[in-house]
């Protein structure tokens, strides 16, 4: 059986997964390729970098494996503290990965209507560049929606950081404040999405910071914990 040393490093490794398949799918290769207010240059984009885009689509996907399995590693490690608590966090997470492996669909369509032997073969050139922008769309939907249970996820997180003896308690208030930015940030991209994209980093900043602190914690003390005790064996 695992100790809790080695599970830290698991569940870091888990975290640091997340984090850069997360920011290369949704922060670099979205963000070069797609213009979600024109649907010709993200057609030529996607065309021009269809392998880009298809890595995009498997990182994400990996990013919702690793994210899946992150709170069942966590749950181990917390269920002393509270097994209530650890429990409603995998079952934010649980939900959150589910929405996200679907909307995965729509992320995935462009590249069906880009097929020059696919389903398009009876569409104008218009109407696929509306349909690819369509199905875009609905994926940022789509993960607007997931974030709601992302976002819940935080606050048994960052409860049980707090009330543990293992992790630095800023930790756990900036996780916890984090839930609530996100959950902030849900309501005002569907209320108000003029205004969503101009303090969208600023509400999610705190949640941005506790995940990435607690990533790096949970790392550091797998690895040096595990160093010392296997350095005690001889």
């Amino acid at each position: 059986m695992l100790n809790n040393k080695r599970m830290a490093l698991i569940a870091g490794t888990l975290y640091l997964t997340v984090i850069i398949c997360g920011i290369f799918a949704e922060k670099h290769v979205r963000y070069t390729l797609v213009n979600l207010t024109d649907g010709a240059q993200t057609v030529r984009n996607i065309k021009n970098n269809v392998m880009l885009f298809r890595m995009g689509f498997v990182a994400d996907l990996i990013m919702q494996l690793a994210f899946f399995l992150l709170p069942m590693v966590l749950y181990e490690l917390f269920k002393k503290t509270s097994r209530a608590m650890a429990g409603l966090m995998v079952l934010s997470v649980t939900v959150a990965v589910a929405i996200m492996c679907i909307n995965m669909l729509n992320h995935y369509a462009p590249l069906l209507l880009l097929n020059p032997i696919g389903i398009n073969t009876s569409y104008g050139v218009d109407q696929i560049n509306s349909s690819v922008l369509f199905y875009l769309e609905m994926h940022n939907k789509g993960y607007h929606i997931a974030q709601l249970f992302f976002g819940l996820w935080l606050l048994p997180l960052g409860y049980l950081v707090f009330k543990s003896n293992w992790f630095p308690k800023i930790i756990g208030i900036f996780l916890i404040v984090g839930c609530f930015g996100y959950l902030l940030d849900f309501v005002v991209y569907f209320l108000l999405p003029e205004k969503s994209k101009a303090i969208s980093a600023y509400i999610t900043a705190p949640a941005d910071l506790g995940e990435l602190l607690l990533c790096l914690y949970l790392l550091i003390q797998g690895i040096t914990r595990t160093k010392i005790i296997n350095k005690n064996k001889y």
